[in-house]
């Protein structure tokens, strides 16, 4: 089985919040090229079941594990199933998120430590967790997804902003840590996608307004997830440390 011409037939990946969205789309292309896939979710338990269903459907591999990836133990039980079902670990996509629009003086506690640990103690629990069964396997692929108000900044939303320039710097540093591991790190920093705000199909309309980038629309969550899958595949084992922005020229560096 491959996808886009990769081939990741023997592999195992974890894809954290792929029961909707674009990390549905991205299990579903792993699983596409091959791969083995742990469908990860917190709360969509039926939405995550039918990811897996799509998939089993195409002829591949698949199965749930609901776990809340701010806890550390939850995450090792995770990889540790991971491991005993499908026999290692070589893909890990930081996807789970938390998405809101908060005024400053508005923001609580509550909301700003949520907003980071999700987005910042999430992935660093997954990483932990999975770095030694890449290093046994002789490589690894870590594939972050960042938010674009991480680097340019966004009003109203600076818990957002401070989680997404976090990660940043975790894919930059990590990648230079594990590089002698032939471990890439790299993270894609999406625009606005044109996804749906639950199971329930409601869309996400603050992610659809035509306008947002010079090629008047938003991404659709299929190209977030082939550059997701390129990242993964054979021919992309020297590119790490990277910060690849998908905003249809919205935001660009020139340097």
């Amino acid at each position: 089985m491959a996808a886009n011409g990769i081939n990741l037939e023997g592999q195992v990946a974890i894809v954290t919040g792929a029961a909707i969205n674009t990390g549905r789309v991205m299990a579903k292309m792993l699983a596409g090229a091959g791969a083995a896939v742990v469908v990860n979710y917190l709360t969509s338990a039926d939405a995550a079941a039918e990811t897996v269903k799509e998939i089993e459907a195409e002829g591949g591999r698949a199965f749930t594990h609901g776990a809340d990836v701010r806890d550390l133990a939850q995450v090792k039980e995770m990889v540790a199933e991971t491991v005993s079902r499908f026999g290692g670990l070589d893909i890990l996509i930081n996807n789970a998120n938390v998405r809101s629009y908060r005024p400053l003086m508005e923001l609580t506690d509550e909301e700003w430590r949520a907003t980071l640990m999700t987005a910042l103690d999430g992935p660093f629990h997954c990483i932990q967790s999975a770095v030694p069964h890449m290093i046994e396997r002789g490589q690894g692929t870590i594939v972050n997804i960042g938010g674009g108000s991480g680097h340019s900044g966004v009003a109203n939303r600076c818990h957002v902003t401070t989680a997404k320039a976090g990660i940043a710097g975790l894919t930059g540093g990590l990648a230079a840590e594990l590089a002698p591991h032939n471990i890439t790190v790299n993270c894609i920093v999406p625009g606005r996608v044109d996804t749906v705000k639950k199971p329930s199909g409601e869309r996400n309309e603050h992610r659809t307004q035509r306008g947002d980038s010079p090629m008047g629309r938003s991404a659709e969550p299929e190209e977030i997830a082939d550059l997701a899958l390129y990242l993964c595949g054979d021919g992309c084992r020297y590119m790490s440390g990277q910060m690849l922005h998908v905003n249809g020229a919205r935001y660009i560096t020139i340097a």
